[in-house]
């Protein structure tokens, strides 16, 4: 699941509707947003997070964040370490055989690292 399907399932749950109803009303399938909740898609596009915002009714900085969410939430992510240092190869490379095995409070620990305290991606 990425930050923005989950922050997605999130607001389906408060509303009380299902993915059929939701994606019936933005015009999508239920299996594409199915899909999208889960990060078996990639992030959605601004028109399609614009179309979210304004089917939960959504405040401003509720919607930046959701749109900060979704810019987040690239299930394949590709780093590209030319030019860094051989440090900066070995993490990316570890970190993406590895990070299924880290727990909530290891991803939590790296986010804060990062500049992430509140455990929100950056």
């Amino acid at each position: 699941m990425t930050p923005f399907g989950q922050r997605m399932r999130e607001l389906r749950a408060q509303k009380g509707v299902t993915q059929k109803e939701m994606a019936q009303a933005l015009g999508v399938s239920a299996a594409y947003l199915s899909a999208l909740e889960h990060g078996r898609r990639t992030a959605p596009n601004w028109a399609l997070v614009q179309k979210i915002v304004g089917y939960f009714n959504i405040i401003w900085d509720e919607a930046e964040e959701l749109q900060r969410l979704a810019e987040a939430s690239h299930p394949r992510v590709v780093v590209d370490t030319t030019g860094l240092s051989a440090n900066a190869t070995l993490v990316a490379n570890r970190l993406s055989a590895t990070i299924g095995q880290l727990s909530e409070a290891d991803l939590l620990q790296m986010l804060h690292v990062m500049g992430g305290t509140d455990g929100k991606p950056r």
